[in-house]
């Protein structure tokens, strides 16, 4: 399977000022490893803003390593309330937390193959202790993260997504080259989880569409 890459922004098509946030998570200056991110005090900022992941090694075979991959913000706007989320503590949920709480997790544990499971009688799903450790030291050795400050992230979150090339973001990125496979892969794991498919037909069909394993032949 192979995937085509966005079109990317120039500075003629957006405003001086967006194409500043968009040149700082696409070529950052630095990008930070979890063992950095995770120090105390944490380089960080305890403040709102946008947080970019490059992967030294691509999390699937149809995507390319090296680059931007994926964006989030924090906080996300809330309406009722004032959110007490900020980069500090979303970029590091993301490097040591769990599928539940983190959609890049979950994202990744999905491509490389980890079992989604049922945690107690609710509705929460990670990847097991042994599962979450694994990605956990997987991002250690190949994510790299890096961020821009941001008073209000939520207003340039959709612009992004649209004007970049983040195929491992799924809300609002319908337009992606690999938003259809793994629009399947993440659904049918829950499924999965929840008892409703086979265990491993979720990995087995990703596998396919992304041309890590050829389809079984069908009979003539």
């Amino acid at each position: 399977m192979s995937v085509q890459r966005s079109s990317l922004p120039t500075l003629r098509s957006i405003g001086f000022k967006e194409a500043l946030v968009h040149s700082a998570l696409t070529s950052p200056t630095r990008l930070w490893s979890a063992a950095e991110v995770l120090t105390r005090p944490s380089p960080i900022p305890a403040a709102a803003g946008v947080y970019g992941w490059h992967f030294d090694e691509a999390p699937a075979p149809a995507l390319v390593a090296g680059r931007l991959l994926y964006i989030g913000i924090a906080p996300r706007h809330m309406s009722n309330r004032r959110s007490t989320q900020n980069l500090r503590k979303r970029v590091r949920y993301h490097f040591r937390g769990n599928a539940a709480g983190s959609t890049l997790r979950l994202t990744l544990g999905c491509l490389l193959g980890l079992e989604l499971r049922r945690v107690g009688s609710g509705g929460r799903m990670t990847f097991g202790r042994a599962g979450e450790a694994s990605l956990t030291e997987w991002m250690a050795e190949r994510a790299r993260v890096c961020w821009l400050e941001h008073e209000e992230p939520w207003t340039v979150e959709s612009d992004l997504i649209a004007r970049l090339d983040v195929p491992l973001n799924l809300d609002q990125n319908r337009h992606n080259g690999f938003h259809a496979p793994l629009s399947k892969l993440r659904p049918r794991a829950v499924r999965e989880a929840s008892g409703e498919r086979n265990l491993g037909e979720s990995t087995v069909m990703f596998a396919e569409a992304s041309g890590r394993l050829q389809p079984p032949s069908r009979p003539r």
